[in-house]
């Protein structure tokens, strides 16, 4: 634990606190860091703000009623001058604060503090306005038919969406600052009385011990502090950028850990079906919610165990019934089969890298030059067979149709590793790999919560759930993997 740092205080002198200031804000240096002086009831008073994160207007506003009583208050002199200061703010959240550190933070952060010679305190006043972009539909979350709003950088912004969702006075969103120099907001959402206040109080727990200078990669950082994650690939916690999404998780007893400057809303705690959901399933019926799932789950599968086990027959045609003997390799190639595939599966990853990065007036450029080398010319010049090419495109489509980001490169390490074992160890290596896939999913417990619920522990109910879209109508009890304080989502209709 760091030495704990006393906490500078205003002084009653205004030259004096000027001074102070200078030197820590960098008035003079840094061009964006400003202070505007003022004379009211023969009194200096200093108003000091940051251009760019504040709104002008406001601003403005409040200069204006300041000034507005100049000519009178000048005239005459007062020992009131900060009530009526205050009174004069045309702004709805008005602070009184002694502390200099925490003036400093709050103006850094977007607000303005006014200081009064005369006054060992500050007043406070909330204008702060980020620059960023407004709400939009989340490239990796899209919908059919749905809301098209989502989350974005600007931390305010997202609680506000998320309050516009859930109109509970019971709903909480408190705020922690980490980080000893960038001082990031950083929100807990939870509804008082459903969410598990052992798990609030933790998450509270390791965001107050984390002493780092800033996490500028956001909720990254957040994420490996608070589920110590180490070498396992699979994602322990959720994340989504569509408020609705996460306004129904909270419905469910689950908290959010949002970070200004980041989109993204860190969902805890899940489970690996919580990844393999998608809001386009509780956009349409029930049946059809149904289907779309089930073809997740079934892409998801064939994805992960096409490629290793097609390479197990393909290298051991004794394997094969006569009613399959089609399956393998027409024609040899010079190059082993292991390294075709190995080879392929690369320029795949290598290719999603190269679109990630790739200007957008570039990206169908980049498609067909993929096309080309990986297709046609490969398979021409002899580097790939076609059954090479087939199996590992398949084994892509349905990666990418995974709709967790972090659930699909898991599933791609995964592959890997099956198709080395496959090389090796011939069945016993895709028998072992299999099995220590299960096993490391059986043992990961992020947050002390079962990784593979309601599979392991076994919850009929809550599987049933899992495997098919149920109505919303009929889904009377919250998840139990949250501990929710109140376990009854709806009470039955009466008919």
């Amino acid at each position: 634990m760091p030495k704990e740092v006393k906490k500078k205080m205003f002084s009653t002198s205004l030259t004096e606190n000027e001074e102070v200031l200078k030197k820590r804000l960098g008035i003079g240096k840094s061009f964006d860091v400003g202070v505007r002086k003022l004379t009211l009831f023969q009194c200096d008073i200093a108003i000091y703000f940051v251009n760019g994160l504040v709104d002008d207007q406001s601003v403005t506003q409040i200069l204006r009623e300041l000034m507005s009583i100049s000519a009178e208050a000048n005239s005459r002199r007062t020992d009131h001058v900060k009530e009526v200061i205050k009174n004069y703010f045309a702004h709805v959240q008005v602070e009184e604060v002694e502390s200099m550190d925490e003036c400093i933070t709050q103006v850094l952060s977007g607000l303005i503090f006014v200081v009064i010679d005369g006054e060992s305190q500050a007043l406070v006043a909330d204008v702060r306005s980020y620059p960023g972009r407004g709400p939009e539909e989340p490239d990796t979350e899209r919908v059919v038919r749905g809301a098209r709003d989502g989350y974005t950088e600007n931390i305010i912004l997202n609680t506000g969406l998320t309050r516009r969702r859930i109109r509970d006075e019971r709903l909480r969103q408190e705020i922690i600052r980490v980080g000893t120099r960038s001082k990031t907001d950083v929100c807990i959402t939870y509804i008082e009385g459903i969410a598990n206040p052992e798990l609030v109080a933790k998450l509270k727990k390791e965001l107050k011990a984390i002493h780092i200078d800033g996490i500028t990669m956001a909720d990254k950082v957040i994420e490996e502090y608070i589920v110590k994650q180490g070498v396992n690939p699979f994602p322990l916690v959720r994340y989504t950028e569509r408020p609705d999404v996460a306004a129904t998780h909270v419905f469910e007893g689950h908290v959010l850990i949002m970070v200004d400057t980041s989109p993204s809303v860190i969902i805890t705690p899940v489970t690996l079906f919580h990844h393999i959901q998608h809001a386009e399933e509780y956009r349409q019926s029930a049946a059809v919610g149904t289907f779309l799932r089930w073809m997740r789950f079934i892409g998801i599968l064939f994805s992960l165990f096409i490629v290793p086990f097609w390479l197990l027959l393909a290298m051991n045609q004794d394997l094969l019934p006569a009613a399959l003997d089609f399956i393998g390799v027409n024609e040899e190639k010079n190059i082993p089969l292991a390294v075709q595939i190995v080879f392929a599966e690369m320029g795949i990853e290598l290719l999603r890298m190269a679109a990630i990065h790739t200007p957008s007036p570039l990206a169908t450029a980049l498609g067909l030059i993929a096309a080309m080398l990986i297709g046609d010319m490969a398979i021409e010049v002899g580097y790939f067979t076609p059954e090479v090419i087939l199996y590992v495109a398949l084994g892509a489509m349905g990666m990418f149709a995974t709709p967790s980001y972090e659930l699909g490169v898991a599933l791609r390490i995964i592959r890997y590793v099956m198709i080395i074992s496959v090389v090796f160890f011939g069945v016993l290596g895709l028998v072992l790999s299999v099995f220590m896939l299960f096993m490391t999913l059986v043992m990961t417990r992020p947050l002390n919560r079962p990784y593979m619920w309601p599979f392991l522990p076994f919850d009929p109910p809550a599987l049933a759930q899992i495997l098919f879209r149920t109505t919303v109508p009929s889904v009377r009890w919250r998840p139990s993997i949250v501990h929710p304080r109140d376990k009854v989502r709806q009470m039955p209709t009466n008919e």
